[in-house]
This record gives C-alpha cells, sequence and structure tokens, in this order.
C-alpha cells in the first residue's frame, strides 16, 4: 500500500516542480496536492492501525505524515493564497527529519537505496524552506527542476517497480542513485544564473532642451510669406 502512495507522490512532485517553473498555474496545482497529501494520510494511518505493533512498519510508516502534510498545507495555501512562510518553515522540520529517517534506512532497516533516497528528499525540502521560507527567489527555478526529477527518480519510479516485484533492494541501488543525485545538483547549477529577482529601472524622463522664443512681429515690419 506504501508503494502506491510512493508512486503518486511523483506525480505530486513533477506537477509542483512545473509550477515553480511557471508552467502550471497555482490553483490547477493545489488540486493534486490536495489529493496526494490525503492520500499519504490515510496510508500511513492504516498502516499503522494495522501493524499490530510492529515497530518498523510503524516507523516507516510514521514518514510518510511528514509528505501528507506538506502536499495538504501547499495545496490549501494555493487555494487560500496564503503567505509561504509557514509551509516554509515546516519545510525545514521535514528536511531535519529526513535525515534521520535516512540514517535508519542505511542502519537499523538495511535499505540502503532509500536511505540515500530520503536524502534526496532531505535536500529538496531544505530547497523548499529557503525558497518558501526565506523568501530566495533565486532559487525558484533551480528549486523547480529539483522537484521534477525527483518527482521521477525518487517516487515515480522506485514506485512502479515496487509494485511491479522488480525493484532491486541492493547496494548497487543505492550507488546508482548516489551518482544520479550527484550529477543532478551539478548539472542544474546554471539555472541559478540570472535568476534572481529583476527590478525596472525607471529611466529619468529627459530634460527639454529650452529653444529661444519666436520674435514677436513688429508692427512697423511685415511678416514674412512663404
Amino acid at each position: 500500500m506504501a508503494s502506491v502512495g510512493l508512486f503518486y507522490v511523483g506525480a505530486v512532485l513533477f506537477m509542483n516542480g512545473l509550477l515553480l517553473l511557471g508552467w502550471v498555474e497555482a490553483k490547477a496545482a493545489a488540486i493534486l496536492n490536495l489529493f496526494v497529501g490525503t492520500l499519504q494520510v490515510v496510508t500511513p494511518t492504516y498502516l499503522i492501525f494495522t501493524a499490530n505493533g510492529d515497530t518498523s512498519t510503524i516507523l516507516q510508516a510514521s514518514g510518510l505524515y511528514l509528505f501528507g502534510f506538506t502536499y495538504l498545507y501547499v495545496g490549501i495555501g494555493l487555494l487560500a493564497d496564503l503567505d509561504t512562510t509557514g509551509v516554509g518553515w515546516f519545510s525545514l522540520f521535514v528536511a531535519i527529519a529526513a535525515l534521520g529517517f535516512s540514517a535508519l534506512n542505511f542502519g537499523q532497516l538495511a535499505n540502503q537505496p532509500f536511505g540515500v533516497i530520503w536524502l534526496y528528499w532531505s535536500l529538496l525540502w531544505a530547497l523548499f524552506f529557503v525558497l518558501l521560507g526565506l523568501k530566495r527567489e533565486r532559487l525558484t527555478r533551480y528549486t523547480g527542476w529539483v522537484a521534477l526529477i525527483e518527482g521521477w527518480v525518487t517516487a515515480a519510479v522506485p514506485g512502479f517497480l515496487l509494485l511491479a516485484g522488480y525493484w532491486q533492494n541492493r547496494g548497487l541501488t543505492a550507488i546508482v542513485l548516489a551518482v544520479v543525485g550527484v550529477v543532478m545538483v551539478v548539472a542544474l547549477l546554471p539555472t541559478l544564473r540570472g535568476a534572481g529577482p529583476r527590478h525596472a529601472v525607471e529611466e529619468p524622463e529627459p530634460t527639454p532642451t529650452p529653444t529661444a522664443p519666436e520674435p514677436e512681429p513688429s508692427p512697423d515690419r511685415p511678416l514674412s510669406r512663404t
């Protein structure tokens, strides 16, 4: 059941990446955030209630709430046009918690691929914190591309492979994921160039050049004829 939720997390991260890149309208993206956020709250609740006290299952399910609450927060915020600082600072909490879940996957759970995937998520939510909480708009494009790529690499593809029975929980998978992550971080650095907010510079109005006044016609001198 968790694999189903993971697959659709890929969809919402892909959508939110497109939103940050300016290719999807905010309220249109809000709907999918609400759908997936609800799924990511219902799923861990079900897993915990049916775990029969299995601490490992409860531990893994508890991490899903971090993302369910994020997507619900984002969806409601987009529809209500709320300030982003709330979801931004919550993202800092998620980024820190993700480091803990990564350590647990590397150690106690012996799941190295998801240890790496949790590091991916920690990076992305840290970017959400800086972008939305601290208002560093220069990171908008970079964060958008990271969200879009992570939607496929950390969620949609692993979720589909888990559902199909092809996921390989091996050290090699973790190494491949780590290499892809490093390449992604470095390859996207050019998106930071010139990404800061641009302020229009008002040019001063030109000073009119003074002109000599036309001489008034003298009654003793006739006007010239053309």
